[in-house]
């Protein structure tokens, strides 16, 4: 949910925040007063492409922020998203993303005060909000958005699906590899076994440079390795004056003290303690000493080495994993030459299989999608007629098993088919030339989708909560859903036919909307106003929640335009109560 916008020097907004709320939000002011100009905002925010047009004049940059509230299911996916990312989560659960635009088009992004991508704002957005425009309906409602739009009301587990048909690509890919490409593998066989032998006769280790470089610094700096280790030696052990004699005679006063001040037995024990570890320290320093040999034969060995491994890095690194990698890998390659009926024969098993496999989980899900179609079909097509149109809907799919059309989403293609007056032929639903027609049936499939997904949810709580529940269980809300002037082109009835879709709509998600009709308007749970105002020769747009006198206020310049009479104000107050 939407809790909070923000926005800073964007378009003619010096500065405006804005708090919403659950249920249905409704925007309204005058035209050209930039009602859309938060729409546009929050686009931003979900990964949309920015410009430095949005910059006010005489800004340096625009800031745009915003803080959601996420339940339960959308939390767990957002915090997926971000763990891959590598980014944290907020400490009290909201996400907080903000997107900077600055002038010359350069622009960064930030969720939860961390450095972000606008890719990854797209990751985010379908978790976050919707929006939805009479424009966007028509650009955006393409095969995967219908397919997309049925799986959200059937509940398909597509993920099976989409993971049988990666793996049948994976060996369909790797036999492909093997057939088309033999001719150029077997150029290169003379080349490989080159490759195999050289690195085989190295007879290479793992971190065998690293521990060679450790030993020729030793032995390069024998010498002086050995005298610092014999001083040390001395220092705390052998000498006279040594660490341990101290520390031997500082024992002996202590334990004279300890027969008087039985306090000083703690301390003696600390004393004893560091003794042992330094003769301990001695004695390994003594040890290393005596086993350093200054051999330069045995220095220009290990030289050798290090320099014929530096070769074989510098042709097949760049670090010696990288060259014993590289081997295995060439000795796979020859060893498919050799073998490759037999490799090309299990894959071919392996093809059938995992297609056997794609296949039974594709005609499952497409036999899920068949039967929610149905139900849908029913659902909208009541809902159109709810909306001012005596319209008939039907979803027709479409499904091809050859290999050809398969896909990571199944073999499915849909089409939704409308006919938007009684005796008209079908068409498809993107070919309605009414916009109105168009944002009205779109509004239904949303709906429809919504009360889908709503009743599965409930039939899975019942199931898992047992017949002895009782009283309907509080709607789960849902992520934030934007309608930008979707009324454009409808009136009368059928604005108010609208107007109760949001609202119901909105029982189960934050609706926020755009609007310029009065019937929409007076259905809000909270309403806002943009204003835009000159003040010092500069325009400024505001945004401000009306309630009471207020918003009866508004309702009625929605009414009858900026001279407001009795009767519009009466109206308006009677159209807000019959509709709150």
């Amino acid at each position: 949910m939407l809790v909070e916008l923000r926005l800073e020097n964007y378009a003619v907004i010096d500065n405006a925040a804005v708090e919403f709320a659950s249920g249905l939000n409704l925007l309204t002011g005058e035209t050209g007063a930039g009602k859309s100009i938060l729409i546009d905002a929050l686009a931003l925010l979900l990964g949309d492409k920015a410009s430095s047009d949005v910059i006010r004049t005489g800004a340096e940059r625009a800031v745009v922020s915003a803080v959601f509230e996420c339940e339960s299911s959308a939390a767990e996916a957002i915090e997926k998203i971000l763990e891959h990312n590598g980014l944290d989560e907020s400490e009290d659960g909201s996400l907080i993303v903000r997107r900077e635009i600055a002038v010359g088009g350069k622009g960064r992004a930030f969720v939860n005060n961390q450095a972000a991508t606008v890719a990854l704002l797209r990751q985010l957005a379908p978790h976050l909000a919707t929006i939805h425009a009479q424009s966007e309906s028509i650009l955006s409602f393409d095969a995967t958005a219908r397919l997309e739009l049925l799986d959200q009301f059937a509940g398909s587990q597509v993920e099976p699906v989409a993971a049988a048909y990666e793996a049948w690509k994976a060996i369909r890919g790797r036999i492909d590899e093997l057939e088309q490409g033999e001719q150029d593998r077997l150029r290169l066989v003379d080349l490989w076994m080159f490759q195999k032998r050289e690195i085989e006769e190295a007879k290479l280790q793992a971190c065998e440079d690293e521990r060679l470089e450790t030993e020729k610094r030793v032995l390069a700096n024998a010498e002086k390795i050995y005298n610092a280790a014999m001083q040390a030696f001395d220092l705390l052990y052998e000498g006279d004056g040594s660490t341990s004699a101290s520390m031997r005679a500082a024992q002996k006063q202590i334990e004279e003290l300890a027969r008087y001040e039985p306090k000083f037995q703690e301390a003696l024990a600390a004393l004893e303690t560091a003794r042992i570890s330094v003769e301990d320290v001695g004695a390994t320093v003594r040890d290393y000493a005596g086993g350093i040999h200054a051999s330069p034969e045995h220095l220009a060995e290990v030289e050798d080495r290090l320099a014929a491994l530096d070769r074989l890095k510098r042709k097949y690194g760049p670090a010696l994993d990288d060259v014993i990698a590289f081997g295995a890998d060439v000795t796979h390659k020859l060893s498919e030459i050799e073998n490759k009926d037999e490799i090309l024969r299990d894959l071919r098993a392996d093809l059938a299989k995992t297609g056997e496999e794609y296949l039974r989980a594709a005609l499952a899900l497409s036999k899920k999608r068949q039967d929610a179609a149905r139900k849908l079909e029913k659902l909208v097509e009541s809902e159109i007629n709810d909306l001012a149109m005596k319209s008939a809907f039907r979803i027709e799919m479409a499904m091809s098993e050859q290999e050809g059309s398969w896909t990571t989403t199944g073999i499915d293609q849909v089409v939704y088919m409308i006919a938007t007056n009684p005796g008209e032929p079908m068409r498809q639903l993107e070919h309605i030339a009414s916009g109105g027609e168009l944002s009205r049936v779109m509004l239904a499939l949303k709906v429809s989708v919504q009360t889908g997904r709503q009743s599965g949810r409930a039939a899975l709580q019942g199931r898992v909560s047992g017949s002895n529940s009782s009283g309907p269980s509080a709607p789960v809300k849902q992520r934030t859903m934007v309608f930008d002037e979707i009324d454009i082109g409808i009136g009368g009835r059928a604005a108010e036919a609208v107007g109760k879709k949001l609202k119901e709509l909105a029982r189960a998600n934050q609706v926020l909307c755009v609007t310029h009709l009065p019937q929409i308007a007076t259905f809000a749970d909270h309403h806002y106003v943009i204003e835009k105002k000159e003040r010092n020769g500069r325009t400024r747009t505001s945004i401000r929640p009306v309630a009471g006198e207020e918003r009866t206020e508004e309702v009625a310049r929605m009414l009858s335009g900026a001279k407001l009479t009795d009767t519009s104000r009466k109206h308006a107050e009677q159209m807000i109560k019959a509709n709150g």
